[in-house]
């Protein structure tokens, strides 16, 4: 599933053409696709075309393109496939298209935001926005907490926050609403960089520790951002259908058998909450 970085791959990419386009066009081919906006096609289509976006914003794994009044935007949610891509206006469809935006830029022209999504857990949606201490997100996203990119991201709530939880510090670092936008692999790598267990209680966690974590959350977040995000297969893409290769750079997540590049010891796998963590059982104690 894509997570913060590649979602913000998306969104900075979107920007540039998107923001002051005039909507021209929307067409819906599935339905599916807009799961989160339960109103169906036909509104879809009549509160988006003719107006402009004014923005292009992201919380988390949400991204959203604020529209010019103000009071709702376009927001996306990409799932475990979904894609957002940017194509000439005349281009052919690409393989799972379930929707596609004719948009005109001042400076760039026409251009197609075109929406993919294989598996079609992805969504598109058109959703009201509301004040959230000083900024404006859809009501869609008030349930999710700022990440640690975010430069109002508070760090003494996040280790008061740890404080009350006597859960492994993975299973806290998922739980998008204590801290947004990390997900299985970038925790696994956070992890191993902090030399963290896992299944370590969060609420066991001294101050220091907790801040070093969160140096190395940002550390690997900032990482992941300057090479396109983690691409396994073809299903995570940025704007225009590049992968990321942060996969290259992995020290804990999917290494399993592989030695530790700090100290030698074979990487383990483990199941965990219907999917695997990965660590290093000599780097990363549980005490």
């Amino acid at each position: 599933m894509p997570e913060l970085p590649e979602v913000e791959v998306v969104r900075a990419g979107l920007a540039p053409a998107a923001v002051g386009s005039l909507i021209t066009s929307v067409s819906v081919f599935d339905e599916r696709a807009l799961t989160r906006h339960s109103a169906g096609a036909e509104d879809f289509v009549a509160r988006l075309e003719r107006r402009r976006f004014a923005a292009a914003s992201r919380r988390g794994k949400f991204l959203w393109l604020p529209l010019d009044d103000d009071d709702s935007a376009l927001i996306a949610h990409l799932g475990m496939s979904g894609q957002m891509l940017l194509r000439a206006p005349e281009a052919t469809a690409e393989r799972h298209e379930r929707v596609r935006i004719g948009i005109e830029h001042p400076e760039h022209g026409e251009l197609a935001i075109v929406f993919a999504d294989q598996r079609t857990f992805g969504s598109l949606a058109v959703d009201a926005l509301v004040d959230d201490g000083g900024s404006r997100i859809p009501t869609q996203v008030v349930h999710i907490a700022r990440d640690p990119l975010d430069s109002r991201f508070d760090d003494d709530a996040f280790r008061a926050a740890l404080a009350r939880r006597g859960s492994a510090i993975k299973r806290v670092l998922l739980d998008q609403g204590v801290v947004s936008g990390i997900g299985n692999i970038y925790a696994d790598e956070s992890l191993w960089a902090a030399r963290i267990h896992p299944e370590t209680p969060a609420a066991r966690l001294s101050t220091p520790s907790v801040r070093r974590l969160l140096a190395e959350v940002r550390s690997v977040l900032e990482k992941a951002l300057a090479e396109g995000g983690t691409s396994f297969d073809a299903q995570y893409v940025n704007v225009n259908g590049q992968a990321g290769y942060f996969a290259h750079s992995l020290n804990a997540y999917g290494r399993q058998g592989e030695p530790c590049a700090r100290c030698g010891t074979s990487i383990r796998r483990v199941s965990f909450m219907n999917r695997s963590s990965h660590f290093c059982p000599s780097c990363q104690r549980r005490r």
